[in-house]
């Protein structure tokens, strides 16, 4: 029997849309908000998560007596444009406003090294996180109300504030896309201060959800074990098992001794480098499995001690958290805060700095290549100077890599690349290689960005552009430049990586210049800054404590705080000590950071 109508509730009469609200910490949020009375929009990829969601909510409404409605829009992908707008007008069409959105959808990426991780699913894990929260947002304005709130739920391990970053290992597009979000938390709370409408995000840390248990600990430790080894086992093979073995890691003993005979058997059919017999090859394949499991267990553990009271937090906590950021007095309060809800102690390295130790002499320079993806004048401008200072500064040899839109540099050699298609950056960079010899590194230029646009003014080509100039490509070149500076077979080998050595430097946009600058304009900057800052720590992190690697990767900020003018003799003379930096006389090995001012 329904219970009558309870009018004391306080979300009565406001609606909330929660997107990734099938299953998790979603669902949780849903109900939630269904328990204080709210109508609830939920949405998501997969029908069947939505419906057991919607019949909960349901119950949950009749229980209170609650009044309110539930709809749902199965088939929504958060990073695909077209579905979100389909799906707002649809709910134009019932008449209904909006009081709240909360930016949920998430998935876990890649976990491995950077040097391995596919780069389409790189893509996809910023299409989620970062570009479905822009638009989920952006498109949700028009039916938000006046004093409507944008609750963004990102990571702790990322960066709360632009001082303090926390690498979070083999997740290096997640902690970019991350980062990158809690910048646009902040940034769209200015945006949107005309029309009275706050935005706030919230890290909860770890939580307890089948994403950590059946996801990110076992695909970690299954790439602490490809990375390190296992008996005589090769990476490769070390891969192909685990990727076999881990969706039925937990399962029952006779399960896992029947999933590996299989496994066993399918390695022994295609794979005409595995040496071993049968039983032997299920032997060590049931103990890399024991040993999987026993990794990350160790994982969760370690993590578990940087807590308190060793809990995790439930999914019913962080939807506490959001309910209550959604009230009129605490989203007021914390509005453009990214309000951290973890309690994880993690100790950080500092990894910023305003100052590079120049040296009189630069042993390292040999063959550098210089990357750039934008033909802006001023930055070519800005590359032609640095050409010259590091020729005045001993270098043998300069390379160009750049889009064939952009003109002959001076008079060196130019080679034509789409930066951002994968197997041509590859190709070229190997032939490069081929022609030229070893590499010692690479420079590269993302380009500045029209602080004067707002973000909510950008169309999707050109959200797409600024993606891929400044998390994307960058990406790519990184991925690809370490690759060809790390002797052969590194990939399918990781321990070769410990022969490698050379430098990356990415310089990110400047920091807008002026005596006055806004805190929008400063919110504006900080986007793709933020996403650019956690993924140089955490690629910097698998290259030095996974695969010791002597290649070191660095991110220069042109800019400083106070001003943004930035000294260009000063910057060209830091790119060219960095470049030539050598990892084993470096005194400063955390500082990866360089915000490069006047």
């Amino acid at each position: 029997m329904t219970s009558q109508v309870n009018s004391n509730l306080p979300f009565k009469g406001k609606t909330v849309l929660i997107t990734g609200s099938g299953t998790g910490i979603g669902q949780a949020i849903a109900t939630k908000f269904a328990e204080k009375g709210a109508s609830i929009i939920i949405m998501g990829r997969r029908q069947k998560p939505l419906d057991e969601t919607k019949e909960i909510l349901l119950k949950t409404m009749s229980s209170i007596g609650s009044s309110a409605k539930v709809i749902s829009f199965p088939g929504v992908d958060v990073s695909d444009e077209q579905s979100l707008i389909k799906m707002y007008t649809a709910i134009k069409g019932t008449s209904e406003n909006l009081d709240i959105i909360v930016n949920n959808a998430g998935v876990s990426g890649p976990v491995k090294v950077f040097t391995n991780a596919d780069h389409g699913e790189f893509k996809e894990c910023v299409a989620i996180h970062l570009t479905g929260t822009f638009f989920t947002s952006v498109h949700g304005l028009d039916l938000l109300s006046k004093n409507g709130k944008i609750i963004t739920i990102s990571t702790f391990f990322t960066e709360e504030n632009k001082f303090e970053q926390r690498p979070y290992r083999f997740r290096t597009p997640y902690t970019a896309a991350q980062g990158a979000k809690n910048r646009l938390a902040e940034a769209l709370a200015w945006e949107l201060t005309d029309r009275g409408i706050r935005s706030v995000a919230t890290n909860p840390g770890p939580v307890h959800s089948d994403r950590i248990y059946k996801t990110v600990y076992p695909k970690a430790a299954a790439e602490f074990l490809r990375v390190g080894g296992f008996k005589n086992m090769k990476s490769s093979v070390i891969e192909l098992v685990l990727s076999k073995i881990l969706p039925h890691l937990g399962s029952n003993t006779s399960e896992i001794s029947s999933r590996v005979k299989e496994i066993a058997q399918e390695v022994i059919k295609t794979r005409s480098d595995v040496n071993s017999n049968q039983d032997d090859l299920e032997r060590d394949i049931s103990e890399l499995t024991n040993k999987l499991y026993n990794i990350a267990e160790k994982i969760q553990e370690n993590t578990k001690k940087m807590i308190v009271d060793g809990e995790f937090l439930s999914q019913e906590d962080v939807a506490e958290m959001v309910l209550t950021l959604s009230s009129e007095k605490i989203s007021r309060l914390l509005n453009g805060r990214v309000v951290p809800n973890d309690r994880v102690f993690y100790t950080v390295k500092p990894s910023v700095s305003t100052v590079v130790l120049q040296t009189d002499s630069h042993p390292n320079l040999g063959t550098i290549l210089i990357s750039i993806s934008s033909s802006d004048s001023f930055d070519l401008s800005r590359i032609e100077g640095l050409c010259q200072t590091m020729v005045n500064s001993g270098l043998k040899k300069i390379i160009i890599v750049a889009p064939k839109k952009i003109e002959q540099l001076s008079e060196f050699p130019q080679h034509q690349v789409d930066l951002s298609d994968e197997s041509d950056l590859r190709d070229s960079l190997n032939r490069i290689k081929s022609s030229n010899g070893p590499i010692n590194g690479l420079i590269h230029f993302t380009g500045r960005i029209d602080y004067s646009k707002s973000l909510l003014e950008l169309s999707k080509q050109e959200w797409d552009s600024l993606i891929n100039r400044f998390i994307h490509i960058p990406a790519l070149v990184t991925k690809h430049m370490v690759t060809i500076m790390a002797p052969d077979g590194a990939l399918e080998e990781p321990t070769r990586f410990k022969e490698s050595s050379g430098n990356v430097i990415i310089v990110g946009p400047d920091w807008p210049s002026g005596d006055k600058i806004s805190g929008l304009i400063k919110a504006r900057a900080e986007l793709f800054r933020g996403a650019l800052r956690p993924f140089v720590v955490t690629a910097n992190q698998e290259l030095s404590d996974v695969l010791g690697s002597k290649i070191r990767l660095y991110l220069a900020l042109p800019g400083n705080f106070d001003n943004g003018r930035v000294d260009e003799g000063q910057m060209r003379d830091s790119l060219v000590s960095l470049i030539s930096r050598s990892r084993s006389n470096d005194q400063h090995q955390n500082e990866t950071i360089f915000c490069l001012g006047n």
